[in-house]
């Protein structure tokens, strides 16, 4: 199913605009983790995790499925394909493990941001999954440029999948 230039061109300008959304939402996401672990005023903090709660689930999770499904769309209407090349296979499977993962740290972040939210909440509350926090939204950073790094240098290489649907649609060199 090849997409008319025009639709492909839309379509790469979707997923690039969204999974460029999603790498800066989780920048920001870190810069308010590190803020609430590092700021001294309870009402910073408090307010840092509330706010993180809201990015999480009306930014991040958004534009993480829409990462995924615009990179699908994209792939399944180009010569690239879905499963042809090595590069696109890992860069779904990055995709699919982080947004894997992006759900099953999404109750915590709630949790926490339920407790800053509570009239009991004090600074040095919770410690320990802040500091979680800090540390998977960097990680989650250095995933997402990878896939970033993986589009844009795009390594050779096609998988047996790529390999045969190759050997299927190419010219027989054969003599009949």
């Amino acid at each position: 199913m090849a997409m008319s230039p025009r639709v492909r061109k839309l379509a790469l300008t979707a997923h690039v605009t969204v999974s460029v959304g999603w790498f800066g939402a989780v920048a920001v996401f870190l810069a308010l983790a590190v803020t609430g672990l590092t700021a001294q005023d309870a009402l910073t903090v408090r307010s840092v995790y509330v706010t993180m709660g809201v990015t999480g689930w009306y930014v991040i999770v958004p534009l993480c499925f829409a990462s995924l499904a615009t990179g699908v769309v994209s792939s399944l209407g180009t010569t690239w394909g879905l499963l042809r090349y090595y590069w696109v296979t890992v860069k779904l499977a990055i995709t699919v493990l982080a947004t894997g993962a992006l759900l099953l740290h999404m109750p915590p972040i709630s949790h926490i941001a339920s407790a800053a939210a509570a009239p009991d909440w004090t600074a040095d509350a919770l410690t320990g999954p802040r500091t979680q926090l800090v540390v998977q939204s960097a990680a989650a950073l250095v995933v997402l440029l990878l896939a970033t790094a993986l589009s844009t240098y795009k390594p050779q290489g096609r998988t047996r999948y790529g390999q045969r649907r190759q050997l299927r649609t190419s010219p027989s060199t054969h003599p009949s």
